[in-house]
């Protein structure tokens, strides 16, 4: 189980303590601030932890969601606009400005942890909405993936997230035109 610094605390009494249950070897730093009780534990369990109100997107949800096979190179994942700069290399933070965090978000079972990532609707618009940021052969892929499951698709829900997200008209027409 991850243990937050503030949960050592509370379990443990003390800074001292802590570092004395590590040296015991009962205890591992995973990172600063995030222990566990395990030696080992699963890099989405610890951004979970590290990043309780954050969903993955992007590069990192269109892999977990099974839509393209290429490993991200960091985890992207969305926060709040409010939301303080996370200063993690292996993170690239993406900004909502919309008031959407909540829209279209699910909680998947990957290698078993249980992550927070948008739903394939939502990312179908994300992935439109970021088109020109992404290669042309790593979208080309993705949207070749959605044409493969377009029946398994709630295009209600599609239409809904548009509706509230920006590029609404653009978004519509090119699911239009590229996926259907």
């Amino acid at each position: 189980m991850i243990f937050s610094y503030e949960e050592c605390i509370e379990k443990y009494g003390s800074d001292y303590r802590i570092k004395k249950v590590i040296l015991e070897g009962t205890l591992f730093k995973l990172a600063p601030g995030i222990y566990s009780d395990q030696k080992n534990e699963p890099d989405t369990a610890i951004m979970r932890k590290k990043y309780p109100y954050a969903v993955f997107t992007l590069n990192s949800a269109f892999y977990y969601q099974g839509l393209t096979d290429t490993v991200p190179s960091s985890y992207y994942l969305a926060t709040d606009k409010d939301a303080s700069k996370i200063k993690d290399k292996n993170v690239t933070q993406i900004f909502d400005n919309n008031n959407s965090m909540d829209l279209g978000v699910e909680i998947l079972n990957y290698n078993g942890d249980d992550v927070r990532v948008f739903t394939k609707e939502r990312l179908l618009i994300e992935l439109i909405r970021n088109k020109n940021s992404l290669s042309y052969d790593y979208y080309k892929e993705i949207i070749k993936n959605y044409r493969k499951m377009i029946y398994s698709l709630d295009f209600q829900l599609v239409e809904e997230y548009a509706e509230r997200l920006p590029k609404t008209r653009m978004v519509m027409n090119t699911i239009q035109t590229e996926v259907f």
